[in-house]
């Protein structure tokens, strides 16, 4: 029987293959579907004017920035209760003084020689005016010498008088040294001394800044350029024709405060590392009166920058939730999904400015569509006009998967 069997299979596998040569299988074939395979939704184009608004980001740094040293040596007697690390004064207060008592000693050795040189000064004077007599009463025909007159001798009690009140402006000026006034209306970075300590001249007192304004350095991406008024034209440094744009200066230390400026100059070259263009706006008074009820402003606090750019005329703006990969987008035309690859000419974080690719009137897919092909059929469950960006910026609900 062993013998027999793969006699056997061979006869059941030639059958069985016989019957299917017979019988072949027949593939079920259905037509294209003709109706809509999904549902999506489009916002209408129109053109209109665009403002521009760049994003930017900097830290707070004062404009004018200053460190107190001392002029004369001497034991600090006495330090201000402004002067203190955040402390604020006004113009010509009086923040720290140095003991005196040796300066005032030279003022008045400076005013003792300086009477005595003018005691010299009026001798010479009289003794001139004596020798000229004499040489007159004797019947010397012609001018008397120089020596004869004295002059010599005056000229250098003359001298002796302008040195010694030289000394004695020397003097009053360095008592004057010894307390130490702010120079402006400001505010204490650091204090580095106090009441007791000896100092030498050129000893660093404390650090300072002025708060009458404050700066932003704001870098512009290279491609913003060109939608911003930037001032660069020093004829016109301080006039009007040259001043900058806007700016809005938000911050969020503790809780969400704004504050308003204006980009006051713009940077003589591009920035080594991150080859870009930095900008400086400036906010005036920033811990004045408008200041309050915001948090105040801090030096080296980060801060985001909106500033105000050109406006675009005629601008088709899409948002970005409806560009795939940054280069194409979705449209529906009677009713089939086409892809239309875009030029994009500015974008933000919300939307962008099409140079080209769009045509106003087209009804852009606003829907996420994933992986899809152009010739699908659609059906449009919502149309929003773009004349109503509010309702297309503010529509949450779609997910931005795959798309920059």
């Amino acid at each position: 029987m062993k013998k027999f069997a793969p006699i056997i299979i061979l006869i059941v596998l030639g059958g069985i293959a016989f019957l299917i040569m017979r019988n072949p299988p027949e593939a079920e074939r259905r037509d294209a579907p003709s109706g809509p395979q999904m549902t999506v939704d489009v916002m209408t184009l129109h053109k209109r004017p665009y403002q521009v608004r760049l994003q930017s980001y900097g830290s707070v740094q004062p404009r004018t920035q200053s460190m107190l040293v001392a002029q004369v040596a001497g034991e600090i007697t006495s330090i201000s209760d402004s002067l203190r690390e955040g402390g604020f004064f006004e113009e010509g207060d009086e923040l720290l003084s140095i003991d005196a008592r040796d300066y005032r000693a030279d003022v008045k050795i400076a005013e003792a020689s300086l009477m005595d040189a003018r005691q010299s000064f009026a001798e010479q004077k009289a003794r001139a005016v004596q020798a000229l007599e004499d040489w007159n009463r004797l019947g010397n025909k012609g001018e008397a010498p120089d020596l004869v007159l004295r002059k010599p001798q005056l000229l250098a009690a003359e001298a002796r008088v302008i040195s010694a009140e030289s000394s004695l402006d020397k003097s009053k000026l360095e008592l004057e040294r010894t307390r130490i006034v702010a120079p402006y209306a400001g505010r204490v970075m650091n204090k580095m001394v106090d009441v007791g300590q000896v100092i030498n001249r050129n000893s660093q007192l404390a650090e300072v800044y002025a708060v009458d304004f404050v700066e932003i350095r704001l870098p512009l991406r290279n491609h913003d350029l060109s939608f911003i008024d930037l001032p660069e034209d020093y004829r016109f440094e301080n006039d009007d024709r040259n001043a900058g744009p806007q700016v809005t200066i938000y911050s969020e230390l503790a809780g969400r405060s704004e504050w308003q400026g204006m980009v006051v100059r713009t940077e003589s070259e591009i920035d080594d590392n991150a080859r870009q263009l930095h900008v400086v706006a400036q906010i005036d008074n920033p811990f004045g009166l408008q200041a309050r009820g915001k948090t105040p402003l801090k030096i080296g606090q980060y801060v985001t920058a909106e500033l105000m750019g050109k406006q675009v005329q005629d601008a088709l703006v899409i948002p970005n939730r409806a560009i795939y990969q940054g280069t194409y987008v979705y449209v529906v035309i009677d009713g089939v999904l086409q892809r239309r690859d875009i030029n994009i000419a500015w974008q933000n974080q919300d939307e962008a400015i099409i140079e080209d690719g769009l045509a106003e009137g087209d009804a852009l897919v606003l829907t996420s569509l994933g992986q899809v092909t152009s010739g699908v059929r659609v059906s449009v469950a919502n149309k929003v006009d773009a004349s109503d960006q509010t309702a297309v910026l503010d529509d949450s609900s779609v997910q931005t998967d795959g798309k920059m």
